[in-house]
């Protein structure tokens, strides 16, 4: 019974992975734009949070919104700021220049937030519920199921609506979809709007559920990073599947081993899947 809700548990915290892991995979798929400040995302979404918390108020739907709206907006105006005049550069002036916004957003959360891990004061979801005799906490209940909704929603937005239509066909050939009148810019600066936005939910719902202080974004960076490359780059169904396997495989990790050992099992069986399948679970090859 232990192992199960230990299961349960990974599977639950893999959902959230996969939320904020498909934002990081629309902007690969779509760009071919490696954005590393994308962690800090999910980071300012848990400030977010935290502050219409504690001077606004509200439940989990009322600070949820504000830090998808908070964090959609901070994606569209990065792009217009600095990823549209990065695109035309080399591949290095994008890598540096996104590596240098995540320190950016770190540091100025250290400055203001301090260094000291911070959690939510009890909200609506507090408490835990007793599920066929698997004892699991209401908000991490809540939150994954959330994510993989919110993730699901952001699948059929991509492959089932004229706005997902057009977002692949500017992925596909921007020149192309220029000549059918979409105007690539917006499409872009939408798609960076859609994962800042998707981190930003993400990061409102482990804010329900577990303390984080501004070095969290390094962390979740590297998660998302190793999520979207194992689930197939531009593959947002692929980061949902990813995201489970993850949170599975950490959960049983840290149960059998050992909390110190889960990353090295991850990434051990990470390095291990791309050797043998180098574009992912659902990445075309």
């Amino acid at each position: 019974m232990i192992l199960l809700q230990v299961i349960v548990g990974g599977l639950l915290l893999g959902a959230i992975y996969a939320l904020f892991s498909s934002g990081l995979t629309l902007i690969w798929g779509m760009m071919n734009f490696i954005n590393f400040a994308h962690g800090e995302f999910v980071m300012l979404g848990m400030y977010v949070t935290l502050l219409v918390v504690l001077h606004v108020g509200g439940g989990p739907i009322g600070f949820g919104a504000v830090a998808a709206l908070a964090l959609f907006a901070l994606g569209v105006g990065l792009y217009f700021v600095l990823i549209r005049h990065v695109l035309r550069g080399p591949m290095l002036s994008q890598i540096l220049s996104t590596f240098g916004l995540a320190l950016l957003l770190r540091y100025t959360a250290f400055f203001i937030f301090s260094a000291n891990f911070v959690s939510l004061p009890p909200t609506v979801l507090a408490g835990t519920l007793n599920v066929g005799g698997i004892f699991l906490p209401v908000a991490q209940l809540v939150a994954g199921i959330v994510a993989v909704v919110l993730t699901m929603a952001l699948h059929f937005l991509l492959t089932r609506t004229t706005i997902g239509s057009r977002l692949l066909a500017v992925a596909e050939d921007r020149s192309a979809a220029m000549l059918m009148g979409i105007r690539p810019d917006r499409m872009q600066a939408l798609a960076w709007g859609l994962s800042a936005g998707a981190a930003g939910v993400a990061g409102a719902l482990l804010a329900t559920a577990y303390p984080w202080s501004p070095s969290v974004g390094e962390t979740f960076g590297l998660i998302a990073f190793v999520t979207v490359a194992l689930g197939g780059f531009g593959s947002v169904l692929g980061s949902l599947y990813a995201g489970l396997i993850i949170g599975l495989i950490q959960a049983i990790s840290a149960f059998w081993l050992g909390p110190i050992y889960k990353d090295i099992v991850v990434y051990g069986l990470f390095v291990a899947l791309l050797w043998l399948r180098p574009q992912g679970l659902m990445g075309k090859a």
